[in-house]
């Protein structure tokens, strides 16, 4: 059922693109440890046009039933992960850019092959930034492990409260959601491989099942803004030609 869950979102996302693009006015982007305004822009979403803090439920409070199933939940995954599994979370805690896909689309699939491609990732993870940064500004929900302090992360940690919604999960579902722009061909393997991405997150020990399902409801509303800013389609065509080309695939994505 988890893996199915980017997926099914897609179908309403186009749909409502405009609307998020427009709907509601502008509001100030917020450093993630901050109480000011940032003063660093958007690069597509510029200025942010939705308050994305509607969008999305409250957190379980702290000493919520909820809250408790979650820490219980990590503590199963904590007691059950192995070494492969630890190692994997590790290496994509360290990774938030469009190559984490790099298993599912092929060895030459890397920044030094694909610099244009590579500047569409990090212009989407400036604009996650801007956005999560500010939500986890709004939220200040504890991480699990300044909850529990029996939970044993094995990814670097922080002492600010800063776990919702997951900044990691909300980079992994847009890039993905970008990257079936370029090869729509591997689809349901990238939407899985977002799917392992951010459920390690949990294997690391560093957010609730909650921040995760979040961040995935958060991303087809940030990625339904980025559909409609001009810049983005001049960007991702340009990175979907080179992409093409270097993987030898048809310039031209058949919509049959």
């Amino acid at each position: 059922m988890r893996r199915k869950c980017l997926a099914a979102g897609l179908f309403g996302l186009f749909f409502s693109a405009e609307l998020f693009g427009q709907a509601l006015p502008a509001i100030p982007v917020a450093a993630a440890n901050s109480n000011a305004p940032s003063t660093h822009t958007a690069y597509y979403l510029d200025p942010l046009p939705l308050h994305f803090d509607l969008i999305l439920p409250l957190p379980p409070t702290r000493n919520s039933s909820v809250a408790a199933a979650e820490l219980a939940e990590l503590h199963r995954i904590e007691a059950s992960r192995t070494p492969a599994q630890v190692a994997q979370a590790q290496a994509d805690d360290h990774e938030e850019t469009i190559f984490i896909f790099k298993s599912v689309i092929g060895a030459q699939f890397t920044a030094e092959e694909l610099p244009v491609t590579a500047e569409l990732s990090a212009h989407i993870r400036k604009d996650e930034g801007l956005a999560g940064g500010s939500l986890k500004n709004i939220y200040r929900r504890s991480r699990p492990y300044q909850v529990d302090n029996t939970l044993h992360p094995v990814c670097p940690v922080t002492s600010e409260p800063t776990s919702y919604p997951s900044g990691h999960s909300l980079s992994g579902y847009l890039l993905a959601l970008t990257l079936v722009q370029l090869v729509p061909e591997k689809r349901q393997q990238i939407f899985d491989r977002a799917d392992e991405y951010v459920h390690n997150r949990l294997i690391c020990g560093v957010h609730y099942p909650s921040d995760i399902e979040a961040s995935r409801k958060l991303a087809y509303s940030v990625f339904g803004s980025l559909a409609v800013s001009p810049r983005f389609q001049h960007d991702l065509a340009a990175a979907r030609e080179e992409t093409r080309r270097k993987l030898g695939l048809p310039l031209a994505i058949s919509t049959q």
